[in-house]
């Protein structure tokens, strides 16, 4: 919990990716930090009752619905999974049930927790793991401890990567291959293959020639996994999950019924019906335990262009009290999002570049004249909002970005005059086919 995540401070985090949205941004600001709220309260009895406010997004793609869900997470340290509504299908039918959300929510987390935990435990077996390297390039009665003391230092300097080793591990998911075994067939590799593969399996430890530098990446898995307390980080992820989880339901309005064109049928209003007791908060059995998912913040999102959130069942409207309408993005809007991003597309293109030794600028008139194009071809064609900006600027940087690395260091400055050229073709024929996604 931090307590210095005010919901002010929280949106002063959103302002440094996602453009305009500002009612967007400070509802789910107040959403997360009111469960933070609930955690300071004393009476657990309150506590209990005091459930997230869940929130629909409505606009078009590319104005920032999933990013807004994606950063909030990021900035809050939570669990967090992106699922698409209509992957989903009603208890009975193929395909993948409702619950499966919690269950991938779960599994993502301990993953990540997992990895979190390893980097703070990786100092403390780094020794052990460069010792156990250096004596199987030198054994210790065929060296003395100074040139042992060398040896370890030349592997933490890095001179022995590429020096091959057998060594034995116990991992299970090294160059293990895939193969079929046919009965009766003459060829016994395969079958021997698939017979190591089963001892693998089984736990007993196997012989790997790799690198020097393969190796200290298996050795330091091998004694990180001794490590870790197994028991104590599920029960900690299933902690995380129900109090501080997000899942982000994207596209929930292709499950609502829409009058009028035919499109409610039994199957949306089961994925609805079976959706309801996960938000509304139900127990969900997984393979690591029981999860309660009454406290798991819910943030759907959904263009709903051909119906409303009036159209989704009202017991489900009831579970998402917070509607916020996202805006269009204009040219304005593109301008700021290709210069007051942190990390923006426009260097990211630079960063790129610079690898190959070219140089580029963006002049403000140039970036105006991407924002224009893009605005403009969102208009001809089909509203994608932000993401139609890596079309334009992918356009323009074709035929640099192939040609590189060039003989000599080189410098462009992508101005008007340099777009127009480039786009000279499409301005005058309205030739626009390229841009259709």
């Amino acid at each position: 919990m931090n307590k210095n995540l005010t919901p002010k401070k929280i949106v002063e985090e959103l302002d440094k990716y996602i453009i305009s949205q500002d009612e967007a941004k400070r509802n789910v600001a107040i959403s997360l930090r009111n469960r933070d709220r609930r955690k300071m309260i004393e009476d657990e009895n309150m506590r209990r009752e005091i459930t997230p406010k869940n929130i629909i997004l409505i606009g078009s793609t590319g104005v920032g619905k999933t990013e807004i869900a994606r950063r909030i997470a990021k900035i809050a340290n939570a669990p967090f999974i992106k699922v698409d509504a209509t992957k989903y299908t009603e208890v009975g039918y193929v395909g993948k049930d409702v619950e499966s959300i919690i269950k991938d929510l779960v599994a993502v987390t301990i993953t990540k927790m997992k990895e979190a935990k390893f980097e703070k435990l990786k100092e403390s077996v780094y020794e052990i793991v460069i010792e156990k390297v250096a004596k199987i390039l030198n054994p210790l009665d065929k060296i003395s401890d100074e040139k042992f003391e060398k040896a370890k230092n030349k592997i933490k300097k890095g001179d022995c990567d590429d020096i091959e080793i057998e060594i034995e591990t116990v991992r299970k998911d090294l160059d293990m291959p895939l193969v079929e075994v046919v009965a009766g067939g003459e060829d016994d590799s395969a079958l021997d293959a698939f017979l190591d593969h089963m001892s693998s399996l089984a736990g007993k430890n196997r012989k790997l020639y790799t690198t020097v530098k393969k190796a200290i990446s298996i050795f330091l898995e091998e004694e990180m996994e001794k490590k870790l307390d197994y028991d104590s980080l599920i029960q900690e992820a299933i902690y995380n999950v129900e109090n501080n989880g997000i899942i982000f339901i994207d596209e929930i309005d292709k499950i609502a019924e829409s009058e009028g064109t035919g499109k409610g049928d039994v199957s949306r209003q089961g994925v609805q019906r079976d959706i309801l007791p996960i938000v509304e908060g139900t127990t969900v059995m997984t393979k690591y335990g029981p999860i309660k998912t009454e406290h798991i913040l819910f943030i759907a999102a959904g263009a709903f262009s051909q119906s409303s959130p009036s159209d989704l069942m009202p017991e489900l409207q009831g579970r998402f009290p917070i509607r916020v309408k996202l805006k269009k993005l204009e040219k304005k809007d593109f301008i700021k999002i290709l210069t007051d991003v942190e990390y923006n597309l426009l260097e990211q293109y630079r960063a790129m570049l610079k690898t190959d030794n070219v140089e580029i600028s963006f002049s403000k008139s140039g970036i105006e004249k991407i924002a224009e194009l893009t605005a403009e071809m969102n208009d001809k064609i089909e509203n994608i909002g932000a993401r139609r900006l890596a079309t334009v600027v992918e356009q323009i940087l074709k035929d640099i970005m192939f040609e590189a690395p060039y003989d000599e260091p080189k410098k462009v400055v992508i101005d008007v005059k340099f777009i127009k050229k480039i786009f000279k073709e499409e301005i005058e024929e309205e030739n626009i086919d390229k841009f259709i996604l």
